[in-house]
């Protein structure tokens, strides 16, 4: 995406891609491997919950280190769309927890959900910092 990787050659980009699909990777393997592969067994399980994490703080790291590569105008829009993401994610995932709680929905919430709901919130908060900012 374009609006990224203003101001910054490509390494730091490229890193935080590489540890994203990684991370990614890492969560199917979590995921699929308990039921289609080691048949539920504990050991390998906790050790690819374990590297799911480490990948995922890793990502956390070089996703930190992309925005601290930024101008202080790509930093404001990243920091104000993360802020606003953030709110949304525990505003809305609070009550669509709830929402089974109290029976209003017959379905239990689902994690992915919050996941779609706040990348597409991230999104929307860089475009529109973009736009202001212009």
């Amino acid at each position: 995406m374009q609006i990224l990787i203003l101001n910054q050659g490509p390494g730091k980009t490229l890193r935080v891609g590489g540890w994203t699909v990684a991370w990614v990777v890492t969560a199917v393997v979590t995921t699929f491997g308990p039921r289609l592969v080691w048949d539920f067994a504990t050991i390998p399980t906790i050790l690819a919950v374990i590297v799911n994490i480490a990948v995922g703080f890793g990502m956390i790291w070089a996703c930190k280190q992309h925005v601290l590569g930024t101008d202080e105008m790509q930093q404001k829009i990243f920091m104000e769309a993360a802020a606003i993401t953030l709110g949304v994610g525990l505003v809305l995932g609070s009550a669509y927890e709830l929402l089974e709680d109290i029976r209003l929905i017959p379905f239990e919430p689902e994690i992915s959900h919050l996941i779609m709901l706040m990348c597409g919130t991230f999104m929307v908060g860089l475009l529109n910092g973009h736009r202001k900012y212009q």
